[in-house]
Protein backbone atom coordinates (compact mmCIF):
# COMPACT_ATOMS: atom_id res chain seq x y z
CA UNK A 1 0.00 0.00 0.00
CA UNK A 2 2.84 2.35 0.63
CA UNK A 3 4.78 1.43 -2.33
CA UNK A 4 1.53 2.82 -4.03
CA UNK A 5 1.41 5.96 -2.26
CA UNK A 6 5.10 6.23 -2.80
CA UNK A 7 4.43 6.01 -6.81
CA UNK A 8 1.39 7.78 -6.72
CA UNK A 9 3.32 10.56 -4.59
CA UNK A 10 6.28 10.63 -7.57
CA UNK A 11 3.79 10.84 -9.94
CA UNK A 12 1.91 13.82 -8.42
CA UNK A 13 5.34 16.10 -7.95
CA UNK A 14 5.82 15.42 -11.41
CA UNK A 15 2.66 17.01 -12.33
CA UNK A 16 2.99 19.34 -9.70
CA UNK A 17 6.58 20.62 -11.08
CA UNK A 18 4.69 21.16 -14.81
CA UNK A 19 2.06 23.12 -13.67
CA UNK A 20 4.57 24.95 -11.80
CA UNK A 21 6.65 26.00 -14.50
CA UNK A 22 3.53 26.91 -16.71
CA UNK A 23 2.41 29.32 -13.19
CA UNK A 24 6.14 30.65 -13.40
CA UNK A 25 5.85 31.54 -16.45
CA UNK A 26 2.64 33.05 -16.23
CA UNK A 27 3.81 35.12 -13.09
CA UNK A 28 6.95 36.49 -15.22
CA UNK A 29 4.27 37.87 -17.68
CA UNK A 30 1.90 39.36 -15.42
CA UNK A 31 4.82 40.99 -13.18
CA UNK A 32 5.55 42.84 -16.21
CA UNK A 33 2.45 44.25 -16.57
CA UNK A 34 1.86 44.79 -12.72
CA UNK A 35 -0.81 45.60 -10.80
CA UNK A 36 -2.67 48.89 -12.27
CA UNK A 37 -6.31 49.77 -12.74
CA UNK A 38 -7.11 49.16 -16.61
CA UNK A 39 -5.91 46.00 -18.54
CA UNK A 40 -6.10 45.54 -22.22
CA UNK A 41 -7.54 42.31 -23.01
CA UNK A 42 -4.94 40.80 -23.91
CA UNK A 43 -3.31 41.85 -20.26
CA UNK A 44 -6.54 40.14 -18.94
CA UNK A 45 -5.91 37.11 -20.78
CA UNK A 46 -2.54 37.10 -19.34
CA UNK A 47 -3.65 37.32 -15.62
CA UNK A 48 -6.75 34.91 -16.19
CA UNK A 49 -4.34 32.15 -17.43
CA UNK A 50 -2.00 33.54 -14.64
CA UNK A 51 -4.78 32.97 -11.60
CA UNK A 52 -6.19 29.97 -13.16
CA UNK A 53 -2.69 28.15 -12.94
CA UNK A 54 -2.26 30.01 -9.19
CA UNK A 55 -5.61 28.22 -8.61
CA UNK A 56 -4.50 24.56 -9.95
CA UNK A 57 -1.08 24.61 -8.60
CA UNK A 58 -2.17 25.58 -5.27
CA UNK A 59 -4.75 22.72 -5.05
CA UNK A 60 -2.43 19.96 -6.28
CA UNK A 61 0.26 21.09 -3.71
CA UNK A 62 -2.22 21.41 -0.96
CA UNK A 63 -4.88 18.53 -1.97
CA UNK A 64 -3.05 16.02 -3.59
CA UNK A 65 0.87 16.10 -2.57
CA UNK A 66 -0.05 17.22 1.10
CA UNK A 67 -2.11 14.40 1.53
CA UNK A 68 -0.49 12.41 0.16
CA UNK A 69 2.70 13.02 2.49
CA UNK A 70 0.25 12.40 5.41
CA UNK A 71 -0.35 9.14 4.25
CA UNK A 72 2.84 7.99 3.88
CA UNK A 73 3.63 9.25 7.26
CA UNK A 74 0.74 7.58 8.49
CA UNK A 75 -0.97 10.68 9.80
CA UNK A 76 -5.01 11.54 10.23
CA UNK A 77 -6.48 12.79 7.59
CA UNK A 78 -8.50 15.43 9.36
CA UNK A 79 -9.75 18.73 7.20
CA UNK A 80 -7.62 21.05 4.72
CA UNK A 81 -6.67 23.01 7.75
CA UNK A 82 -5.09 20.08 9.70
CA UNK A 83 -3.36 19.48 6.15
CA UNK A 84 -1.93 22.59 6.01
CA UNK A 85 -0.96 22.73 9.31
CA UNK A 86 1.03 19.64 9.40
CA UNK A 87 2.90 20.94 6.42
CA UNK A 88 3.97 24.27 8.69
CA UNK A 89 5.09 21.70 11.31
CA UNK A 90 7.29 19.82 8.58
CA UNK A 91 8.56 23.17 7.30
CA UNK A 92 7.44 22.28 3.77
CA UNK A 93 5.38 26.09 3.97
CA UNK A 94 6.33 29.13 5.88
CA UNK A 95 2.72 29.81 7.10
CA UNK A 96 -0.05 28.01 8.01
CA UNK A 97 -2.00 31.11 8.32
CA UNK A 98 -0.62 32.42 4.30
CA UNK A 99 -1.22 29.56 3.04
CA UNK A 100 -4.84 28.63 4.37
CA UNK A 101 -5.22 32.38 2.91
CA UNK A 102 -4.12 30.68 -0.61
CA UNK A 103 -7.09 28.81 -0.52
CA UNK A 104 -9.48 31.05 0.12
CA UNK A 105 -8.17 32.81 -2.62
CA UNK A 106 -8.55 29.92 -4.57
CA UNK A 107 -11.97 29.63 -4.02
CA UNK A 108 -12.22 33.42 -4.96
CA UNK A 109 -10.08 32.49 -8.31
CA UNK A 110 -12.78 30.09 -9.09
CA UNK A 111 -16.02 32.03 -8.09
CA UNK A 112 -15.36 35.77 -8.52
CA UNK A 113 -17.25 37.33 -11.73
CA UNK A 114 -17.05 40.96 -10.88
CA UNK A 115 -14.63 43.11 -12.42
CA UNK A 116 -14.09 45.53 -9.93
CA UNK A 117 -12.90 42.43 -7.63
CA UNK A 118 -10.28 41.38 -9.70
CA UNK A 119 -7.73 43.40 -8.88
CA UNK A 120 -7.57 42.09 -5.59
CA UNK A 121 -7.46 38.35 -6.47
CA UNK A 122 -4.38 39.77 -9.20
CA UNK A 123 -2.70 41.10 -6.56
CA UNK A 124 -2.81 38.60 -3.53
CA UNK A 125 -2.16 35.73 -6.27
CA UNK A 126 1.69 37.96 -7.27
CA UNK A 127 2.01 37.96 -3.88
CA UNK A 128 2.14 34.55 -3.21
CA UNK A 129 2.83 33.14 -6.42
CA UNK A 130 6.67 33.06 -4.85
CA UNK A 131 5.61 31.40 -1.78
CA UNK A 132 4.10 28.35 -3.75
CA UNK A 133 6.90 28.26 -5.59
CA UNK A 134 9.29 27.80 -2.75
CA UNK A 135 7.05 25.67 -0.96
CA UNK A 136 7.30 22.94 -4.02
CA UNK A 137 10.69 23.33 -3.66
CA UNK A 138 10.92 22.15 -0.27
CA UNK A 139 8.53 19.46 -0.89
CA UNK A 140 10.49 17.93 -3.29
CA UNK A 141 13.46 18.01 -0.75
CA UNK A 142 11.28 16.69 1.99
CA UNK A 143 10.02 13.82 -0.39
CA UNK A 144 13.88 12.57 -1.12
CA UNK A 145 13.62 10.86 2.34
CA UNK A 146 11.11 8.37 1.11
CA UNK A 147 13.31 7.46 -2.08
Amino acid sequence: MTKDFLNLLKQEISALETAAESLDYSYRKCAKTGIKKDYTQAELECFEAFTSRFARVSDMLIQKVFRLIDRIELEDEGTVRDRINRAEKKDLIPSAEIFAEMRILRNDIAHEYRRENLNAIYKKAMEFAPQVMMAIAKVKDYCKKFG
